[in-house]
C-alpha cells in the first residue's frame, strides 16, 4: 500500500523534511509513505483568498493518484485512535488500496477538494502548524504500522485492532 501525503507548501524548514523522512524511512514492506509537496500560490497584500484556496485545491486534485482512497486532514474531521488507524491500514493492505491524504494550506482545503474525499480525519483537536502536522502525520503512520506489525515502537497495550 502506498500512502501519499499531498500537502500545500514546499518551503519547509530542514527539520520538517528530516522529521518526515525519519518516519517514512522506517516503514518496510507493506506500507510506503510519500510526501508530495504542492507549491502554495503567492499571496499579495490584497489577495483573493477564495480564489487562492480553489487554486490550491485544483493543484492537489491534479496530483492525486487515480483510484486512490482519499482522506482530507481537517481540524473538523473525525479523530481516530492509533488502533483504529492500524485497523484501517490492515484492511487497505489486504485490499491492495492506495491512500491519498490531503493537507491544505493556511486557509484550509477547497470545497472541491473536500467534496472529492471519502473521509475527513483530524490529526488532533489542537491546532497544529502545518510544518509540525506533517511530522505528526508521518509519526502516526509509522506508529499505526508498528502496531499492525507487532513492532515494539508502540509500547501501549497491544489490543485487538478495532474495526
Amino acid at each position: 500500500m502506498r500512502i501519499q501525503l499531498l500537502a500545500i507548501g514546499d518551503r519547509m524548514p530542514t527539520w520538517v523534511a528530516d522529521g518526515f523522512d525519519t518516519y517514512s524511512r522506517r516503514l518496510r514492506g507493506k506500507i510506503r509513505l510519500q510526501l508530495v509537496e504542492v507549491p502554495a500560490p503567492r499571496r499579495g497584500k490584497n489577495a483573493d483568498i477564495a480564489r487562492l484556496v480553489r487554486n490550491e485545491g485544483q493543484r492537489l486534485l491534479a496530483k492525486v493518484e487515480a483510484g486512490a482512497y482519499r482522506i482530507a486532514l481537517d481540524e473538523g474531521g473525525r479523530v481516530l485512535t492509533t488502533q483504529m488507524i492500524a485497523s484501517r491500514f490492515s484492511t487497505w493492505c489486504e485490499d491492495g488500496s492506495n491512500v491519498a491524504f490531503f493537507m491544505g494550506g493556511a486557509d484550509g482545503l477547497s470545497n472541491e477538494a473536500i467534496a472529492s474525499v471519502n473521509e475527513i480525519w483530524s490529526l488532533s483537536s489542537l491546532t497544529l502548524a502545518h510544518s509540525l502536522a506533517r511530522i505528526v502525520f508521518a509519526e502516526q503512520v509509522y506508529r499505526a504500522y508498528s502496531l499492525m506489525e507487532g513492532l515494539p515502537y508502540h509500547r501501549g497495550e497491544r489490543r485487538a485492532l478495532e474495526p
